[in-house]
């Protein structure tokens, strides 16, 4: 095993390899010149003055000095539609529930296309195959299929995906083990929630405000995950220390999915010392960004 990994920062790689996939994905600054958007008396989102003349125009939408907003949240889904139709972002046939913070009460649903366009946030699940081995632990890593629509042919967790309406973190989890890995059912539920990452990313696609809940899913040496979907092009065994290397090195990986293996990098001691305490700190701050 390798077992110098965790001293790529006294070689002048690690803290600042590391560290700027974290500081990408919190590029956002909020408000900064983004707007207000509300379902209501509850803020869901953020839209950028363009987008909120947009909505404004449109019935039962109201704009004043706080913002935009929708009077009835029920009204979502189609004005979502039109603003689709308008060619103001893309649509994906996935509805997603809208809340005003993590965990609250669903107020809406909103097709999983429009969020960004609408700065709400999306809550995903991402599960880390960990495979326990004599020379240490090692990573199922998927690489995603070239006809995705985003980020075709990076790198990715075994399993990962956004939560749709209606289910929670945990049933979303084993569908989407089911359908990306084919792991069954049983063994899917043995995975275990480890953590939270959340950050809000300027793309190109909009604002992305992502709660990621991080899953540890240890798997047995046996097993071998096969595409179940047209999603994923294949997948390989990684001894984690490549997996540390290839972050550390570039963008191979999706750019949220950088974020969670920094965690299970850090909880697993591979990254330690100063760089894991400055890195802890900076997810920290991005994750308190509206």
């Amino acid at each position: 095993m390798r077992g110098d990994v965790a001293l790529l920062g006294s070689e002048g790689r690690g803290d600042s390899a590391f560290m700027r996939h974290v500081l990408a994905c919190g590029n956002a600054v909020l408000p900064g010149n983004r707007l207000p958007f509300r379902l209501g008396a509850h803020q869901v989102g953020w839209v950028r003055p363009d987008f909120a003349a947009a909505l404004a125009a449109e019935p039962g939408v109201a704009q004043d000095g706080q913002g935009v907003c929708l009077l009835l949240a029920g009204a979502l889904p189609d004005l979502a539609r039109r603003t689709a139709d308008c060619g103001l972002h893309r649509w994906r046939n996935e509805a997603f529930d809208v809340r005003e913070s993590t965990g609250g009460p669903v107020l809406a649903q909103i097709d999983r296309g429009a969020l960004p366009a609408y700065g709400i946030e999306a809550v995903g699940v991402h599960v880390n195959g960990i495979v326990e081995g004599p020379d240490g632990p090692s990573l199922w890593v998927a690489r995603r299929a070239p006809s995705k629509a985003l980020d075709p042919n990076k790198l990715d967790h075994i399993v990962a995906g956004g939560v749709p309406a209606g289910l929670t973190p945990e049933e979303t989890l084993v569908k989407e083990a089911r359908e990306e890995a084919s792991i069954p059912d049983t063994l899917a539920r043995q995975a275990r929630q480890v953590g939270v990452v959340r950050y809000a990313m300027e793309r190109f696609e909009g604002l992305r405000r992502d709660t990621l809940l991080c899953y540890d899913l240890v798997l047995p040496d046996h097993f071998r995950p096969t595409p179940g979907d047209d999603e994923v092009a294949g997948f390989e065994l990684w001894p984690l220390w490549r997996v540390a290397e290839t972050v550390a090195a570039g963008d191979a990986f999706k750019f949220n999915v950088n974020l969670v293996l920094i965690d299970l990098l850090i909880r697993r001691r591979i990254i330690r010392g100063v760089e894991a305490a400055t890195l802890r700190e900076a997810l920290g701050r991005i994750a308190a960004v509206p």
